[in-house]
């Protein structure tokens, strides 16, 4: 066929110097075959001007069209140095076409690449579209997701850490399957945080964390202004040793999330000293034990009156219902302004090691030694852990699409490329690399 002949073909196909020479259409694919333009080429080893000595068949696979996989038959130039003294005899041509003795093409690989970093999409399910095994698309694109981790630019700006853990896999003893997240906060140019995931690392202890801290080095920990975390000691320790310039805060949605607790455990308490037994479908409390947990900012009238009517027939002494103020006064902290948060925290931390109730005084105690944590959130604009848990519902998603994952690596770099921070809801992008 000749080049005029196959014009649309080459349009088609789309990639300089690369010409189509036939295209053959099978049941399950398209067989292409190529060749590049000639061009004078010289020896890699001494320069001399080389020959052609034939060519060889190279069989690639492409993008898929039309619904099936592509098949490049690359016929690819063998030169012969012309210099007796050279040792390289023959020489095969470099073309952007394909890297040597790669499975497939180079724009094929950066697809693929690209779909994993922007939708939600396994890695079985490209294998099948470009018509390869799994092993031979991840291969691929490993080099390509390292190159970018190594790229020395890539925690450039980083002034904002989040930490978090989640269990990357669900076997194994307790604990063995759980992970340390850490995500970029810093705000961009909109003034939002990136929401970017730096790295994963395993176990959930400050040693962890620390350790990848002190593997960045001074260059990067001296930048971070701020340190978010969910209340748990190994961290803030982490951040105390590797950070001590940082302002360390403590997650609002965790620290709510301790009120409810409390109130969940006295429900179930004063239901075993009052019925004898767990809570069961009509019994006052266990018929609000979703209500109990929501801001009375929310609550409708009727939601009001039905809380107030099980309370008093459920509640004779009044500690799940004090139990709920409290909640409440904690759940007040995060919606008033800074100085107005500032003095209810001082009446929390006041008041609540020293009531009556037990669960109470126990969150009263835990509230007082992260008391520089819990105020810090009022000296940095509100900072939280957010954009972890966004980063965390991103990994989620991914994990489920892919069913699962046996090889730490190989979660760690997918969760990378999809937690990144190249995903497509981005008006624009706010990095140059992972």
């Amino acid at each position: 066929m000749s080049h005029a002949i196959c014009a649309p073909a080459c349009a088609l196909f789309d990639l300089p110097d690369v010409h189509v020479r036939a295209v053959e259409r099978g049941p399950r694919s398209f067989t292409v075959v190529v060749e590049t333009s000639p061009t004078l080429v010289g020896c890699p080893s001494c320069g001399v001007l080389a020959t052609g000595h034939g060519r060889r068949e190279v069989v690639l696979h492409d993008l898929p069209c039309a619904g099936v996989p592509v098949r490049v038959v690359w016929r690819k130039r063998i030169f012969r140095c012309r210099e007796d003294a050279c040792e390289v005899v023959t020489f095969s041509e470099v073309h952007e076409l394909a890297a040597p003795r790669a499975k497939l093409t180079t724009r094929a690989i950066a697809w693929a690449v690209t779909q994993l970093r922007c939708h939600d999409i396994a890695v079985s399910a490209l294998a099948e579209m470009l018509g390869v095994a799994w092993n031979t698309v991840w291969d691929a694109i490993t080099p390509v997701i390292e190159a970018q981790l190594a790229a020395e630019d890539r925690l450039a700006g980083v002034d904002a850490l989040g930490v978090d853990e989640h269990v990357w896999r669900h076997v194994g003893p307790p604990g063995t399957g759980l992970v340390t997240g850490i995500v970029d906060h810093s705000r961009g140019e909109d003034g939002r945080p990136r929401a970017r995931l730096l790295d994963l690392v395993k176990g959930r202890t400050g040693a962890a964390y620390g350790d990848w801290l002190t593997e960045q080095g001074p260059a990067f920990t001296s930048g971070i202004r701020t340190a978010t975390l969910d209340p748990f000691h190994g961290y803030a320790n982490a951040i105390r040793d590797e950070l001590p310039e940082a302002i360390t805060v403590l997650d609002a949605f965790h620290v709510v999330k301790l009120g409810g607790q409390v109130v969940d455990e006295v429900r179930r308490r004063v239901q075993q000293d009052t019925l004898g037994h767990r809570g069961r479908a009509g019994d006052p409390l266990y018929g609000i034990r979703r209500t109990l947990q929501i801001g009375a900012e929310h609550l409708t009238a009727k939601q009001i009156t039905r809380l107030n009517t099980k309370l008093e027939a459920g509640d004779p002494h009044h500690e799940v219902t004090l139990a709920w103020h409290c909640y409440q006064k904690l759940r007040a902290v995060y919606h008033a302004r800074p100085e107005t948060g500032r003095r209810l925290v001082a009446e929390i931390l006041a008041a609540f090691p020293s009531c009556p109730i037990p669960e109470i005084a126990r969150l009263g105690r835990t509230l007082r030694r992260w008391k520089a944590a819990i105020l810090a959130y009022f000296d940095t604009a509100g900072a939280s852990n957010g954009p972890t848990e966004a980063v965390n519902g991103v990994i989620e998603t991914m994990r489920r699409v892919a069913r699962g994952f046996r090889n730490f690596d190989n979660y760690r770099l997918r969760a990378l490329l999809a937690a990144g921070g190249h995903r497509p809801w981005r008006k624009t992008p706010t990095h140059a690399h992972l």
